[in-house]
């Protein structure tokens, strides 16, 4: 099987993200080969390069997201009118107004000079039909029934139920017209980034039935709107979606939301490939969690982008897998189709936990470890707060918070901790010729002391997570495959994975996480049960070789569900798994025949679609 690997600021490059289970499950299918479509995120992830890749990788394509050279496209009467139209179209489908005023105005953005008094006479009509329209729906109906993502006056978000089939076919519409017509063109980077596209955005947003946010855009918001949207389409306008390229592969396996699995969608609409989508984190839930201090009619404009092209991949998807059962309920506030739903937990590499989980005894039993990343969402104050009442019970109790900051931010939370840990535990000295030493040490990974995340976990009784937002908790996995017992608050997937095997407490909540570690501290035999009950079940549901089992079952579940269209069977109907063996093998075929070979196979396969022999029936009586 021929796979296209779809990856956005991931795999192959070192930094990039879910790069380690994309690295793990090629390396684990090497009896299919890859092929990688990459997009980058910034020119420093490509200059730190690529991740050695195994001889199943065929082929790596890349594209950068952060910048895009102009095409020089210079686009005809015809191809503007077509751009405007799709582009009308989206932006209507984005700001919930009527479709025939903004697909209007954006044709009369884009018309020449000559036509401007007609189209204008056709924005009228438009605004007079969407005022009907509106009039009858009502002014509370209009709002109410739309689909999708919502942002109020406040900033404030909410997922419906799903997108309506009506605004799904409308964003579809669009989104491959929009394709076709960068296909056609050579790309539309350069129209994208026009005036015209920033003024038909805006009057999307000034047209009837419009989201209040939506109207109460400015020129900063719609000029940021229409930055993001041109560099969420750039993959419209890459040379991908040819038969050679990604429409030779048997499947397409996004590994993540966004744009990439826009490759993914126009390689089906294009070439019929088949896609499946994962999502470790839904893209809208984190598009909620960043950029709080946006603006309301760039959250709200931006939201809708995400919420529509999630259901739509969702739509076209033959199966979409989430990390977990948290990321799952959003897919399904998204508009996924649970019949098309499966839950796929990360793999873990359970073998440099091996030491640590068989030796539960070497812990120091007066030692809470966290491990994470620095950053504000692990409320690393209201541990330290609760630190603080253990101490209280338990005064030879210490604290190892281990882990790097995340970026400016996290390093002023970090200097904010630290700050708060000398103030809340004094230096303390067992007497007076003694230096004073502090209950808590902040640490990072790859010291003299902790030279491997196994060394952070095996120093202590009991590891702590004080989250308040989590989504899969890859460092509890790390203490449940180290042996040790947990405390944890109940955020994200943390329920999910911890199962019984360790307490749990709500977030924000010192007290009840100080009882909780307090409870354990006391309990050495409680401990090692858990420990052991936790170390069980992460081998069980997170390891590398589940996940990589349960992706192989998924790809052979596709494609024979949805074969290589060029082989029929006697009625007209695909074959699955069509293609020939001889097509793997490495020689070369005499009298090749110049078409294309069906998925790379030999030229007498795939001349014309090959019917399948007709079976007939043994005569009677016949052994």
């Amino acid at each position: 099987m021929r796979i296209g690997l779809l990856t956005e600021a991931g795999y192959p490059y070192v930094s990039g993200d879910a790069r380690l289970w994309c690295d793990r499950l090629v390396h684990g299918l090497a009896q299919h080969e890859f092929d990688v479509y990459a997009l980058s995120r910034s020119q420093r992830q490509e200059d730190e390069g690529w991740v050695p890749l195994p001889p199943n990788v065929r082929r790596v394509r890349t594209a950068p997201l952060w910048m895009a050279e102009d095409d020089e496209v210079v686009l005809g009467r015809r191809a503007r009118r077509r751009f405007g139209e799709c582009f009308a179209e989206l932006a209507a489908v984005l700001c919930g107004a009527a479709g025939p005023a903004a697909l209007s105005a954006g044709t009369a953005a884009l018309s020449a000079s000559t036509v401007a008094g007609a189209a204008g006479a056709r924005v009228e009509a438009a605004g007079a039909v969407a005022g009907a329209v509106g009039a009858r729906v009502g002014m509370a109906g209009a709002v109410a029934g739309a689909a999708g993502v919502t942002v109020g006056a406040a900033g404030a978000g909410r997922v419906r139920e799903g997108v309506s089939a009506s605004e799904a076919d409308r964003f579809a519409n669009a989104l491959y017209g929009l394709a076709e017509l960068a296909r056609e063109t050579g790309g539309l980077v350069g129209a994208l980034r026009s005036e015209a596209a920033v003024r038909t955005l805006e009057r999307a947003c000034r047209a009837p039935g419009a989201q209040r946010a939506a109207r109460e855009a400015r020129v900063p918001d719609l000029l940021a709107v229409a930055g993001y949207l041109e560099r969420a389409l750039r993959p419209l306008s890459l040379d991908w979606y040819e038969d050679e390229g990604i429409g030779a592969v048997d499947l397409c396996h996004a590994a993540s939301g966004g744009a990439a699995v826009l490759p993914g969608l126009l390689a089906r609409h294009f070439t019929g490939v088949p896609l499946l989508v994962t999502e470790y984190g839904v893209r809208l839930r984190t598009h909620y969690l960043t950029n709080p201090d946006a603006p309301p009619a760039v959250r709200s404009l931006l939201a809708a982008f995400q919420g529509r092209l999630a259901a739509e991949a969702y739509r076209r998807a033959e199966v979409v897998t989430a990390g977990n059962a948290h990321a799952r309920r959003w897919q399904e506030r998204c508009g996924a189709d649970r019949e098309k739903l499966r839950t796929v937990h990360p793999g873990m590499d359970a073998r440099p936990f091996a030491e640590a989980g068989e030796s539960p005894e070497c812990a120091d039993p007066d030692t809470l470890v966290w491990v994470g990343r620095v950053e504000p969402a692990k409320d690393l104050v209201s541990l330290l707060h609760a630190f603080a009442e253990i101490r209280k019970e338990r005064p030879k109790t210490r604290l190892r918070v281990v882990g790097a900051p995340v970026g400016p931010e996290g390093a002023a939370y970090l200097l904010h901790c630290r700050a708060l840990a000398a103030q809340l535990f004094p230096d303390e000295a067992e007497g007076p010729h003694i230096p004073g030493d502090n209950p808590v040490s902040f640490e990072e990974i790859g010291g003299p002391e902790l030279p491997r995340p196994a060394d952070a976990y095996a120093s202590g009784a009991v590891t702590v997570l004080s989250s308040v937002v989590e989504g899969f908790p890859i460092s509890l996995v790390e203490a449940m495959l180290s042996g040790r017992a947990t405390v944890s608050t109940d955020v994200g997937a943390v329920v999910e994975v911890i199962g019984g095997t360790g307490l749990v407490v709500p977030p924000r909540n010192p007290r009840a996480l100080a009882e909780a570690c307090v409870a354990l501290l006391r309990d050495p035999e409680r401990r090692v049960r858990l420990g052991a009950a936790a170390r069980a079940r992460a081998l069980e549901l997170f390891t590398v070789e589940q996940n990589i089992e349960a992706f192989h079952g998924i790809y052979l579940e596709i494609v024979s569900r949805a074969p290589v269209r060029r082989v029929l069977d006697g009625a007209g109907e695909p074959l699955p798994f069509a293609v020939p063996a001889e097509a793997r093998v490495p020689v070369c075929w005499s009298a090749p025949s110049p078409s294309l070979a069906a998925r790379n196979g030999p030229g007498w396969a795939t001349a014309r679609p090959v019917r399948a022999t007709p079976h007939v029936p043994a005569p009677e009586g016949a052994r």
